[in-house]
């Protein structure tokens, strides 16, 4: 480390802070990496080109305009269509995970893996239900077998279009084509997949979404008539203190058949309003106690009917939610998005006592009931992790849904038969999708996540200091004093880096650092780069220990009702099975 002056002191402490605060996770991704790379040009590390040179790199404008093929699949109806189809009928729990984790690891090599678990998501959740099978059993190994199959191509994860960017900003390095990862890749995704096949039930446990926790509403949900020409007919919501009840949570209000949800304290009540509360098993008690409110003799809240009014999303919380850490009546939450909650469910288990007095955490599970626009609205907010319709499958439009597919397939084989660079293959299937109709402006603005555009482009400017800093070449010397400059030993330190990186942070961001040190390594050893480069872009997507390592790893974890060891006692035998794979396939595939 002597080596090093100044700047690569500071570009460590760069590095160092911007680990710790997505660690933290007070603040998004994007705005911490947009403060690491705004350190580096006011300190002259790196000059405004070089640091923002990653929003033009064509490894992350692939990853834009894929978004708009994303968006295609959406707006069609091809993604339920393909959910339908890997679903099937299977019978039995083992079937169906067999079904998934075959149909799925293949899939996700040639669409990105995070619609898919997305939509699978909440198919499962539905099948399981009339199945009688916990969603626990299926969607963590439906989780891992999307982000094997995804190593296996360029587009099958934007880890593997990232490196694929990096590599073309290496002089004499030849560009990096669709299939480049396949063998490593098909070899990752065999190994995985066969562990979760015949091991992976023994390491699953079964619990109950937030849904099927609340289904047995008669425990919780009370139903209140206004008196006409009682106390509080007339009255507003708030000054009949209905929002200070003890043990119990006004959710919506029913006026002459028609459904008001999330209603507001100034909602003027009128003889006659059902009211319907949720609360602890003791609520009508106290409900008896509000002068103008008696108990409607008809009880007849379903949590799953309402004539088609009543529209019931599940959502996981995010960390970088205004929610999280307060309680839904400090966020707000039903002004905020205009939805009331109706049940909770952390780690698995529904929580009780008064919803309001709840304080939200990451990966919480909540069961809202809301207006039809919701899921459009916040499909792509950083608020929630996942947001699912209830038995709110999306009409599929099979002529524009198989235009979508058709599109995608000759982009394939453009890349493939006829050497067609990606990018602009990708380019023209985005705008054959566009001129078809397939999607919207509209839909194709709501569905471009411009956060993660920016945190990889960002993330290509701590690699670039990295690299100029001399940083990357101190620490590639110590992984060669480590491994006593044996080539197999780098690649081995070289991946677990890469894993660990990955599992403490995000895989695109994992992938930028550690390339770098991986080329720095390569050059020093004398020895072709492609087994390194190869190493960092399995090792950045291999993330199956933590919810954080990979990010669809949080999308199931509140929908199965997973903790944080169920991904340990998984994950871990499964990161060894595909690492100890990946890293005697490398060599074969690409010798040193």
């Amino acid at each position: 480390m002597a080596a090093l002056d100044w700047q690569g002191w500071l570009t460590i402490g760069v590095v160092m802070a911007t680990l710790g605060l997505l660690l933290w996770e007070r603040f998004t991704p994007d705005k911490v990496l947009m403060g690491a790379v705004a350190v580096l040009i006011a300190s002259g590390i790196l000059g405004p080109r070089e640091a923002l040179a990653g929003f033009w790199n064509p490894g992350v404008l692939t990853v834009a305009v894929l978004f708009v093929l994303v968006a295609a699949l959406k707006s069609t109806g091809a993604i339920r269509w393909i959910g339908d189809w890997v679903l099937g009928r299977p019978r039995g729990e083992g079937k169906a995970r067999a079904r998934l984790i075959v149909i799925t690891a293949p899939l996700s090599a040639f669409i990105n893996n995070t619609p898919i678990v997305a939509m699978l998501t909440s198919a499962i959740e539905h099948w399981g239900r009339r199945s009688h099978i916990a969603p626990s059993k299926l969607l963590l190994p439906m989780n891992y077998a999307t982000v094997l199959g995804g190593m296996c191509t360029l587009v099958g994860t934007s880890t593997n279009l990232i490196v694929a960017g990096l590599v073309l900003q290496q002089e004499g390095m030849p560009a990096l084509t669709m299939f480049t990862p396949l063998g490593v890749g098909a070899v990752a995704a065999v190994a995985g997949g066969s562990f979760l096949l015949l091991a992976g039930r023994w390491f699953l446990p079964d619990r109950r979404s937030a849904f099927d926790q609340a289904s047995d509403t008669h425990e919780y949900v009370v139903e209140m008539m206004v008196e006409a020409d009682g106390p509080v007919d007339g009255k507003t919501i708030g000054d009949a203190r209905l929002r200070q009840l003890e043990g119990s949570f006004l959710v919506e209000l029913v006026r002459a058949g028609e459904l008001h949800v999330a209603v507001a304290p100034g909602q003027q009540l009128s003889g006659g309003d059902r009211l319907v509360f949720i609360g602890a098993t003791d609520a009508v008690r106290e409900l008896r106690r509000v002068p103008g409110l008696r108990p409607a003799t008809d009880q007849c809240f379903k949590i799953d009917d309402a004539g088609g009014q009543r529209k019931l999303v599940e959502v996981v919380m995010s960390a970088y939610s205004p929610a999280v850490g307060r309680t839904l009546v400090e966020s707000a939450f039903r002004s905020r998005y205009n939805a009331a909650v109706i049940a909770v469910a952390r780690r698995g288990t529904r929580l009780h006592g008064k919803l309001g007095e709840l304080v939200l955490q990451a990966g919480d599970t909540l069961l809202l009931e809301t207006d039809g626009g919701f899921a459009q609205r916040h499909a792509n907010t950083s608020d929630f992790l996942i947001v699912n319709e209830i038995d709110g499958a999306a009409r599929v439009d099979r002529p524009r849904a198989l235009t979508a597919l058709a599109v995608i397939g000759l982009m394939v084989v453009a890349n493939t038969v006829f050497d067609v660079d990606i990018l602009v293959s990708a380019l023209v299937a985005a705008l054959l999708v566009l001129l078809a109709g397939c999607v919207h402006v509209l839909e194709l603005r709501r569905s471009v996540d411009l956060r993660l555009i920016a945190v990889i482009a960002c993330s290509f400017a701590l690699g670039a200091a990295l690299e100029r800093s001399g940083v990357a070449a101190v620490a590639a010397s110590h992984l060669l004093a480590w491994s006593g400059g044996d080539p197999f030993r780098t690649l081995v330190l070289v991946y677990v880096a890469a894993v660990i990186f990955t599992e403490l942070i995000t895989n695109n961001a994992a992938a930028v650092l550690i390339f770098p040190i991986a080329m720095a390594s390569a050059a020093q050893l004398g020895s072709d780069p492609m087994p390194f480069v190869i190493a960092t872009m399995i090792g950045a997507s291999a993330g199956f220990i933590t919810p954080i390592g990979y990010q669809t790893n949080m999308m199931v974890y509140g929908p199965g009702g997973y903790r944080f060891t169920d991904y340990v006692r998984l994950g871990l035998p499964l990161s060894l099975v595909v690492g100890t794979a990946v890293l005697y396939a490398i060599p074969y595939f690409w010798p040193f």
